[in-house]
């Protein structure tokens, strides 16, 4: 399968190795083709890892995932093209962190928007899934690093986009009975607001190689 991946930083990269180590081929996109990171990765993925630019990354891939910072996510995605994203899958992993000059962490948008909201409004013609913004990169890709069952979550407006990005989910180790379903692109606001949790538990726990668990 083809995936599109937008940004190049760790999430986006280790992301793209997981897909590359599973057969699949990616291409790495950023706002230019000569990317030294996106360059360099690509070097080292092999003949099934690509770079380019945004626009070249929701192109190629059948599948698009939005793996910027959320308070640029927009303007990434716009230069990718609602062209590229219309009836594609379009998995967004971000959170709106902005932390002030003493590193105070607050959310923007917060409360009655997410960025996974946003997204879905401008692009009305992508299928938006939230995900695998609740937990740390090298989790999301291998959540067997944890001992027992966690849960990550979904939600998005499409049922078919969700049951598509819980199969994805599934290659990368995540039972299915392990996926919460949160409903609509709403649910983006729970998911989101939980960072600032995440950011206390992992100063807490002095790490970041943990998650959350819930039973019913």
């Amino acid at each position: 399968m083809r995936f599109g991946i937008i940004g190049t930083g760790g999430v986006a990269r280790t992301l793209a190795d997981k897909l590359v180590s599973l057969g699949n081929e990616v291409t790495l996109g950023s706002r230019s083709k000569d990317n030294e990171t996106a360059v360099a990765w690509a070097e080292q993925a092999g003949p099934n890892g690509h770079h380019g630019t945004f626009a070249d990354a929701a192109e190629f891939g059948e599948v698009v995932l939005n793996a910027t910072p959320g308070t640029v996510a927009l303007e990434a995605l716009r230069a990718a093209g609602a062209e590229r994203l219309a009836g594609k899958v379009l998995v967004d992993v971000s959170n709106p962190l902005v932390f002030s000059a003493e590193g105070e962490l607050t959310l923007d948008p917060v409360n009655t928007d997410s960025v996974g909201e946003r997204i879905q409004r401008e692009f009305p013609q992508a299928r938006v899934v939230k995900t695998l913004n609740t937990l740390t990169a090298p989790l999301m890709v291998d959540p067997a690093r944890l001992a027992g069952e966690h849960n990550v979550f979904v939600a998005g407006d499409d049922a078919a986009a969700k049951a598509e990005v819980v199969a994805l989910l599934g290659t990368f180790g995540w039972p299915a009975e392990s996926v919460i379903d949160l409903g609509d692109i709403a649910g983006a606001r729970a998911l989101e607001m939980t960072m600032p949790f995440w950011i206390r538990l992992m100063k807490a726990f002095g790490t970041a190689e943990f998650n959350y668990s819930f039973r019913k």
